[in-house]
């Protein structure tokens, strides 16, 4: 075995995957039927790329080959570049095929749990055959991938375009309270600051913007809470108000997605605004069924306002 050598070594992509073969497979015949070469070739090649790491990547034991502590360490690292070159040959796929390629879609986690799959159900029935991606990022992540141009349209919370993108307000609809079946507070058909006063209380994250609107809301009325949960995200809220855990205000449309015998939803008396964007890259090239996607999403933001300002009307 060579002496270890200073400078990196010079590896090729070849010797890589022989030796991902080897440690996927566990053995030189097997690994020799997937890459389509011979026992005594990726002998050759593995002694190779020993000689020039420095190392042995495998014990021989009894015919065998054992992988070495330094092999696994190697392994995490080759897995990582593979996984990145899979990735690009999809996306080069989806661009041979661009009219029928893969639509990239970011949004809120609070949108993919109700605005999007309402929309991608009606985009779905024009377009069937189309393959949707759908991303679920916080802000400000979601806001720097779209300036980035990596998704073809986001959504999100944001009123101020990011840079090289175009926003356009897409919904504007008020903040609910939700409570569990059975609650003394179901019975108001409006509820005020002032009814929450000595109630167990659901929260959002503490750096939720809507969580600090809504502890402004109930500290100008100067209502206190039992705020002993709390969680970031609204369909989790909604999970343990339907448990009986407390009572709650989250957005709307996940109150929408998630009301039912267990989970009962009521307007606020004073309104906590909840808006959603649309972002469109400007720089990167429009996928051509974007436009497609975008007059589902929109046209579903339309239903969802109807059901929400007027609750006995069906979308």
């Amino acid at each position: 075995m060579a002496t270890m050598i200073d400078a990196a070594p010079a590896l090729t992509h070849r010797q890589l995957a022989i030796f991902r073969a080897i440690m996927l497979h566990g053995n030189l015949s097997r690994a020799a039927e997937v890459t389509g070469s011979s026992q005594p070739t990726l002998s050759r090649e593995l002694a190779r790329l020993e000689y020039l790491l420095g190392f042995d990547l495998f014990d021989r034991v009894r015919g065998r080959l054992r992988p070495t502590v330094r092999a696994l360490a190697l392994m995490q690292e080759v897995e990582r570049s593979f996984v990145g070159l899979e990735q690009i040959a999809a996306r080069a796929q989806e661009l041979r095929t661009l009219s029928t390629g893969r639509l990239r879609v970011a949004c809120l986690p609070a949108l993919a749990q109700a605005l999007v799959p309402r929309a991608l159900m009606a985009f779905q029935k024009t377009l069937p055959e189309t393959a949707v991606s759908v991303v679920p990022l916080e802000s400000p992540w979601l806001e720097q991938a779209l300036s980035e141009q990596r998704f073809d349209l986001g959504l999100s919370e944001t009123t101020e375009a990011p840079t090289g993108v175009t926003l356009e307000k897409l919904l504007q609809v008020n903040e609910v309270a939700v409570l569990p079946r059975g609650h003394a507070l179901a019975r108001l058909p409006v509820l005020t600051p002032q009814d929450f006063e000595g109630q167990r209380f659901v929260s959002l994250a503490a750096g939720d913007p809507y969580r600090q609107a809504i502890d402004q809301m109930f500290a100008a009325a100067g209502v206190t809470r039992i705020t002993a949960l709390e969680t970031a995200n609204a369909a989790a809220v909604c999970a343990m108000v339907r448990h009986g855990l407390g009572v709650a205000i989250v957005n709307p449309l996940t109150a929408l997605e998630l009301s039912g015998p267990d989970l009962l939803v009521r307007p606020l008396r004073v309104p906590i605004t909840f808006q959603v964007s649309l972002l469109l890259p400007e720089v990167a090239a429009p996928h051509p069924l974007r436009n497609a996607l975008v007059t589902a999403i929109t046209d579903t933001a339309t239903q969802m306002r109807t059901l929400l300002t007027h609750p006995g009307r069906s979308a």
